[in-house]
């Protein structure tokens, strides 16, 4: 996924950075509510974790204009704020779930994949694609019945690809899923990376149209 984190306090905006990425996801990491707004109209994101007290404003104030404007994205508060009337602000503010400071950072990452299955209509985390058995909560995938390792870029890459089954995806929506801002970005990157799926899932998996990008064969092989 895309991610947006909205984190003025470094220490912390590190540890959450380089956790979400270590999971395969791409993070642009604002320490400004200007900057995350500026980023959100630049780019679509998956998901968005929030904090609350940033220093040009409040959270619950960029949640609020969010919701107004039409934005679905999904949001997960990270706040030292625990008292229930402000998890209920928060929650009827927009967003979609909210953790307390200090957490665990694995427990981060399963709210985040828990919010983004909910948010592609599937809150199972067992799929079906193809001949691909997949556990989206769990990074696992079984090719007809024996288990298949993917890298952390490739499963954001194929997870791509499974939130859109069937559907189309160019060059570029494919590396906004593994870079973020001023990352430096391989002319071969996709093709690589598209590589290495179908030696691991099967080499039809993944259909090239040329000239226009891949997509994932959502039948049975």
């Amino acid at each position: 996924m895309r991610v947006l984190l909205v984190e003025d306090t470094v220490g912390l905006g590190e540890a959450v950075r380089d956790q979400i990425a270590d999971d395969g996801h791409a993070v642009d990491w604002a320490q400004t509510l200007n900057f995350a707004e500026a980023s959100i109209q630049t780019i679509a994101y998956d998901l968005i974790l929030l904090d609350l007290i940033l220093p040009d404003g409040h959270g619950l104030d960029f949640l609020r204009k969010l919701r107004t404007t039409k934005h679905t994205t999904p949001v997960i508060i990270l706040t030292a704020r625990d008292q229930v009337s402000d998890r209920i602000e928060g929650l009827n503010a927009g967003a979609d779930d909210y953790l307390v400071k200090p957490f665990d950072l694995s427990e981060l990452s399963a709210r985040v994949a828990a919010v983004a299955r909910r948010y592609r209509g599937n809150p199972s985390p067992l799929i079906r694609v193809g001949h691909l058995e997949v556990d989206l909560g769990g990074h696992r995938i079984r090719r007809n019945g024996e288990p298949v390792e993917l890298t952390a870029r490739e499963w954001a890459l194929f997870e791509g690809f499974i939130q859109r089954p069937g559907m189309l995806l160019s060059r570029s929506q494919l590396e906004d899923r593994l870079y973020a801002f001023g990352a430096e970005i391989e002319s071969n990157t996709i093709e690589v990376y598209i590589s290495r799926l179908r030696k691991k899932l099967g080499k039809d998996a993944i259909i090239t149209v040329r000239g226009m990008g891949y997509r994932l064969d959502t039948h049975d092989q």
